[in-house]
C-alpha cells in the first residue's frame, strides 16, 4: 500500500486544532477552528476524493482519541465522509492505548516504523495518516511516507503545533500538483524525492 499523508497548516505551518476550537486544546492552543472559515465545496469534493482511496488509517494516539470521540457522532447523511471514517480499518501507534474503541482497530506497539513498513508491504490502495503530526514527522524521518497532501489556510497563528517543528530530519520533495480553491486554501500535493538537496546560487546561469 502506498502511505499518504493528509495535514492541514496555516501559513507559518500551525497544525492544531484546525476543525474547532474545542478540538485540542493541548498546551493552552486557543485558537482551534482556523481552517473552518475558508472551506467550501472543491475542498470537501478533494478530500473525499482522497478519502475515497483508502483502505485505512493510520493515526497517532492524540488525533485517533479526538476522532474516536467526534466521528461516530455525526449523523448527517450528506456528509461525505463518515461512513468511511468509521468504518475503514484504523491503526493507532501507542506505547499507551490499553485498546481500540473505535471499531476496527489495531494498536500497533513497540517498533512503530517496522509495523508501518509491514502493512505497506500488504496489497492495498492507500494507507493514510490524517492529522497525527507527530508520528507523521517520524514516519517521513524515516522514508516511509510515499506522498504529503497539504491544505494550507491564508492564516497566520503565531503558535501552536506545527507540522515541521525544529529538529525535525531533513527530506527532499518534488511537487506534483498546486490548486487553490474559492475559500482561499491552497491544496499541495509532494511526492519524497530522497534527502534535500543544497547548492550555492552564484549567478542566473546557475538555473537550468
Amino acid at each position: 500500500m502506498k502511505l499518504t499523508l493528509t495535514e492541514f497548516v496555516s501559513l507559518d505551518g500551525v497544525s492544531q486544532g484546525p476543525g474547532s476550537p474545542e478540538e485540542d486544546t493541548t498546551d493552552g492552543f486557543t485558537q482551534g477552528g482556523w481552517l473552518v472559515p475558508h472551506m467550501d465545496e472543491a475542498f470537501i469534493e478533494q478530500a473525499a476524493q482522497w478519502l475515497g482511496e483508502a483502505d485505512g488509517l493510520l493515526l497517532g494516539r492524540r488525533t485517533y482519541e479526538a476522532f474516536a470521540r467526534d466521528w461516530p457522532q455525526i449523523t448527517d447523511p450528506d456528509d461525505p465522509f463518515t461512513a468511511l471514517m468509521n468504518s475503514l480499518p484504523k491503526y493507532v501507534a501507542s506505547q499507551t492505548l490499553g485498546e481500540g474503541s473505535w471499531n476496527p482497530t489495531t494498536v500497533l506497539y513497540g517498533d512503530v516504523a517496522a509495523k508501518v513498513a509491514q502493512l505497506k508491504a500488504r496489497p492495498g490502495r492507500e494507507l493514510q495518516i490524517h492529522g497525527s503530526a507527530r508520528l507523521a514527522g517520524s514516519l517521513l524521518a524515516d522514508g516511509l511516507i510515499d506522498e504529503l497532501r497539504l491544505v494550507v489556510a491564508p492564516v497566520v497563528l503565531g503558535h501552536g503545533r506545527r507540522l515541521f517543528p525544529d529538529g525535525g530530519a531533513p527530506a527532499g520533495l518534488r511537487l506534483s500538483s498546486s490548486t487553490t480553491t474559492p475559500g482561499g486554501l491552497a491544496i499541495l500535493v509532494y511526492q519524497r524525492a530522497g534527502d534535500a538537496a543544497y547548492a550555492t546560487y552564484t549567478g542566473v546561469s546557475d538555473i537550468a
